[in-house]
Parts: C-alpha cells; structure tokens; sequence
C-alpha cells in the first residue's frame, strides 16, 4: 500500500526547490517519516509514490487537533 500526490509544476514557481526536496527523501530513511519511494513526471505534472500512512496528512490533523509547544517540541525531537 503506497500514497500517492500529485504536484501540478505549472503551478509552481520554484521548481528547483521541488528537486532538491525529492533528493533529500531520496537520500534519508528514517523509521519516524514518510519515507519516500519513487517519482514520476508526467506531462506538467509530478507524482509522488510514498509510503502510506493511516490517518490522513499531516496538515489535516493539524488544523483539527490542538497540540502544545511541548508536545510539539517533543514531536519534532523525535
């Protein structure tokens, strides 16, 4: 089971920004993130193979869950 998101380049004025981030996942694997799987570019479009993770993104759980800087610092430590 993999996630998918699709990233519109058109939309995107840094795209280079976008490639350095790909190399970065490409390079680390941690048992803590997302770990990234592969890549495809196809027409203006870039698709993004994850892993799957239950529960949604992490931007949805944010704006629904309030979290303390504590936890949060916690989180990020980890």
């Amino acid at each position: 089971q993999v996630a998918l998101k699709r990233m519109p380049l058109r939309q995107r004025s840094r795209k280079e920004l976008i490639v350095n981030e790909i190399q970065v996942m490409k390079e680390n694997r941690h048992p803590n993130i997302v770990n990234y799987i592969d890549s495809y570019l196809l027409h203006e479009d870039l698709w993004l193979v994850m892993e799957y993770v239950d529960g949604g993104t992490l931007t949805s759980v944010l704006v629904q869950v309030f979290i303390e800087e504590r936890m949060i610092a916690a989180i990020s430590r980890e």
